[in-house]
């Protein structure tokens, strides 16, 4: 290696160019940076000579891939001002690619004694404790990849975790289980293609550290939101996790997915990182500079302002903190072409001062980016903050997990009372939420269950949350919005419980996919996975929450009523609707969109749908009135739907609609097999059941030739 140059401001991080690489870190308060070089144990230390506004950098021939590295940055120790600068703690390169090795918490990675209070400077090096950074060729063979750009109304998310997909799957290698190449392996792509999801929502990749109070419990952070850098994917999802591996095992995973069909959305946590609170380690950021990148307390900038529950709230308001967020988002549209991404709490990155703005800042960058504003945008619209629930507030590009769906079905199927209205939104792609502003069903991700909460077995199976397995006396996780466990708490043999249990399982998948928007199912949901009634699983890195590959019968048949009601979805353009049901003729000629019946066969009445005590009613969807273009330009046409629904604890006789053509009974959640034609004029709905019917066009008989 020759001389130190003074280099360029811009890319920040490391890039390397064939025969040096460039080293760039933002700092405003910082008074002078150190570059680390480790070779083994061994380490020397390089200023950044040159400083372009808040940017120092420097350029150093000769250093290449696999050289780890490290900053130290100096400047005043003092936190009454949220000045936490101390040279002695290694710090993480925010825009570093590739991370190696993990925080070991018997080291000196808090830039305090531990102790102490946190205004006494700690002055022993944590070198040896500290991930660091990697030097990378990006380069990588994507060959023919293609995005599947998915049209949102077509699209089926499928939420899953890495690790814990495949670490159980007989199919998979050995040595791939629980992998980014273990989900690229042929099998599990093609389940994935069989049952027919178009994405995998893929809980957080960003690198992770583990909380120290769980690694002392014996436990991790399996969920993975505890983000230390926004540009390096989780090395401990790769086989190979040295020399910038799990990168190329990323792309890999990427590719073999596209060539699939599937899109890849990634979950991302840009709202805090796993610095925490001022009591945290000083590993990132906060040695960095503190005031840019964390959103202190005015007045007492010792302390952090909270709005995600987890110790700090990042700066998005700041323009460097923005610069981070953009440039980490169009590094992986660009680099590592993912097709999406999920905000976690999503809320807390439009708040301005104090309050969320939808004409915020952050809106603003994403919405004027060329790249980050064609890819699919998902919001959780929610944060602990004061107003923090945004549900149907987000703007336009933005699709939002919808919790009102989400509890409403959850209600309608416990048998709660005067649901009806609320339910009528929440099939037909919530308008009330989201059609004033310009948006379209698609706005609404549909869901009954995600990671965090129940699975769909334990929403069926338990009243209570049994966490004990988290170590914090179950009083972790939430109590609300627990559905009905169909008569017992937890296992039983009970046949008549068991089958109950079966039939609101096959309710509530019913009901995600006959509505409009965008359905997300939780993976392992379709074969009836359990965690064993524990609620907030999130450190639970074990049989608890990896999926079960075993199958008995009963997750048989329930992975074919999935994949049979997914295939009616794909099939059915009525089901996947672009626009928003209008309740009438498109022409004056077809019949209306949308009919809502009585179980009489009369169309509902505005007295109707205020009755506390309906449980039971028809939604009729006609096929021919869609009034939508394909891509193509064409008319989208199909078959006109029925979606009879009994919530109540009695069971119902519905009279069927006199339309022309002949009536299939495609499912019903009491009789999973019985399918086929049905030509009597009234349908039998067992209690807490859901049926779908189909009406088939007659085939119009040949004409007789003249003479």
């Amino acid at each position: 290696m020759g001389a130190i140059w003074p280099g360029k401001p811009y890319p920040l991080g490391a890039t390397w160019d064939g025969t040096g690489t460039n080293f760039a870190l933002y700092s405003e308060h910082a008074e002078q940076v150190e570059l680390c070089l480790f070779d083994g144990e061994q380490e020397r230390r390089f200023p950044l000579i040159a400083r372009t506004g808040h940017v120092w950098h420097s350029y150093l021939p000769g250093i290449g891939p696999g050289q780890r590295y490290g900053y130290r940055v100096h400047g005043p120790y003092c936190p009454q001002q949220g000045l936490r600068f101390n040279p002695q703690k290694l710090l993480i390169d925010p825009y570093a690619r590739a991370l190696e090795g993990e925080v070991n918490w018997r080291g000196p990675v808090f830039g305090y004694p531990r102790g102490r209070d946190d205004l006494t400077r700690d002055d022993r090096d944590d070198a040896t404790a500290v991930p660091k950074g990697l030097v990378i060729d990006p380069a990588f063979d994507w060959g023919q990849d293609r995005r599947p750009e998915t049209p949102w109304n077509r699209t089926i998310i499928y939420e899953l975790h890495v690790k814990g997909f495949t670490k159980l799957h007989p199919a998979v290698p050995p040595e791939l289980r629980g992998t980014y190449l273990g989900l690229a392996c042929e099998p599990v792509i093609r389940y994935l293609q069989e049952l027919g999801i178009t994405a995998v929502e893929l809980l957080p990749v960003h690198a992770f550290i583990d909380d120290r109070w769980l690694v002392e419990r014996g436990l991790v952070n399996y969920w993975g939101y505890n983000t230390i850098n926004y540009f390096t994917p989780e090395a401990r999802y790769a086989c190979n996790r040295r020399e910038g591996n799990p990168v190329r095992e990323f792309k890999q995973m990427v590719k073999a997915l596209h060539a699939a069909g599937i899109e890849v959305i990634l979950d991302v946590v840009f709202n805090h990182t796993g610095e925490g609170n001022h009591l945290g380690p000083t590993l990132s950021f906060r040695g960095i500079d503190n005031p840019t990148y964390y959103r202190l307390v005015p007045g007492n900038p010792r302390f952090y302002l909270d709005y995600t529950g987890c110790g700090n709230t990042l700066n998005s308001r700041h323009p460097q903190v923005l610069q981070l967020i953009m440039d980490s988002l169009r590094y992986w549209v660009e680099e590592m072409h993912v097709d999406g991404f999920r905000f976690d709490l999503a809320s807390t990155l439009a708040r301005e001062e104090y309050h969320v703005d939808r004409l915020g800042s952050f809106f603003d960058v994403i919405h004027q980016d060329p790249v980050v504003s064609r890819v699919k945008l998902i919001a959780e619209p929610w944060d602990l903050g004061e107003d923090g629930y945004q549900v149907g507030r987000f703007p336009v590009l933005w699709a939002e997990w919808n919790g009102r769906y989400r509890d409403s079905v959850r209600a309608w199927w416990r048998g709660d009372a005067g649901l009806a209205p609320e339910m009528g939104y929440r099939l037909t792609g919530s308008s009330d939420l989201y059609q004033a502003d310009g948006r379209h069903p698609w706005a609404s991700i549909n869901f009954v269950t995600c990671h965090d909460g129940f699975t769909l077995t334990d929403l069926v199976s338990y009243n209570q949350k049994h966490n004990e397995a988290n170590g914090e006396g179950n009083r972790d996780g939430t109590d609300s919005n627990l559905s009905w466990n169909c008569g017992q708490e937890g296992p039983t043999d009970d046949p008549a419980i068991v089958a109950l249990r079966e039939r609101q399982r096959r309710n509530f998948l019913a009901t995600l996919l006959v509505s409009s928007g965008v359905p997300m199912i939780l993976a392992g949901d379709e074969i009836g996975r359990t965690q064993q009634g524990n609620n907030n699983a999130y450190c639970q890195d074990n049989p608890i929450s990896w999926v079960d590959w075993e199958l008995e019968p009963w997750q048989e048949q329930l992975l074919a009523w999935t994949r049979k009601l997914v295939r009616l979805r794909q099939q059915q353009p009525v089901l996947r609707r672009q626009t928003f049901f209008r309740g009438s003729s498109p022409n004056g000629r077809d019949p209306k969109d949308i009919t809502w019946l009585r179980p009489d066969g009369q169309e509902m009445t505005a007295d109707d749908w205020r009755r506390a005590d309906l449980h039971a009613f028809g939604m009729l969807l006609a096929g021919e009135s869609l009034n939508e273009l394909d891509e193509h330009g064409d008319p989208v046409t199909g078959d006109t739907v029925l979606v009879l629904m009994n919530s109540g604890a009695e069971p119902v006789s519905f009279q069927l609609p006199a339309v022309a053509g002949d009536w299939e009974r495609f499912a019903d959640s009491a009789h999973p097999e019985a399918s086929g034609e049905w030509t009597a004029a009234q349908y039998p709905l067992a209690e807490r059941s859901l049926a779908i019917l189909i009406r088939r066009p007659r085939a119009v008989p040949p004409a007789t030739p003249a003479g």
